[in-house]
């Protein structure tokens, strides 16, 4: 991360530019802390994530954020790989759960994208892609139509232009509630 990258947090950790003392040894403790929290995976939820990359960015001294760096970026990819990132967009789709296909999908195009460098989180770049993409409708057309979703038989050209309007809705839904846990993009340029 760069000394202050732009995750849209105004908030400055106290005392972080004190040079010396026990207010700098307890801020150096607890930033370890998190830290360490981020490399051993015991924050794994997109807000508690957050939370601690508001914290990264909010650190004044170029040592703090450069300690950030690597286990923020570890952590992020985590997220998504153990999961937990899906299983968060399933929660917020109860009534027509959110496709694993489009986050693979947007996991894969990312991972080939040479500007997918611009952040250290994966989440916020899978996101981003399935949005610039448009995975959404593509893959709400895709479900809509299969058999399976009507017992076995073909849609009407009207049932799966329902069923894809409902997918479309709950699945942008979910992305747009979890892009919003970010005021500007945590992107280092």
């Amino acid at each position: 991360m760069s000394p202050h990258p732009s995750t849209g947090s105004s908030h400055r950790s106290s005392g972080s530019s004190y040079s010396g003392g026990s207010g700098s040894r307890h801020l150096r403790r607890s930033l370890q802390e998190l830290i360490d929290a981020l490399l051993t995976h015991r924050v794994n939820t997109l807000t508690e994530l957050c939370r601690i990359e508001k914290v990264a960015a909010a650190c004044e001294r170029a040592e703090e954020t450069q300690a950030f760096q690597e286990p923020m970026t570890l952590a992020w990819n985590y997220y998504v790989t153990s999961n937990q990132f899906l299983m968060e967009l399933q929660g917020l789709t109860r009534a027509y759960p959110f496709h694993g296909d489009i986050v693979h999908d947007a996991h894969m195009q990312v991972r080939s994208d040479p500007d997918s460098n611009r952040s250290w989180n994966l989440a916020w770049l899978i996101l981003t892609k399935i949005k610039e993409e448009n995975l959404i409708s593509e893959y709400a057309a895709l479900e809509a139509n299969k058999p399976e979703m009507w017992g076995g038989r073909d849609p009407s050209p009207q049932e799966a232009q329902q069923l894809r309007m409902l997918f479309e809705d709950e699945w942008t839904r979910a992305v747009n509630r979890m892009l919003r846990h970010w005021t500007s993009p945590p992107t280092w340029y």
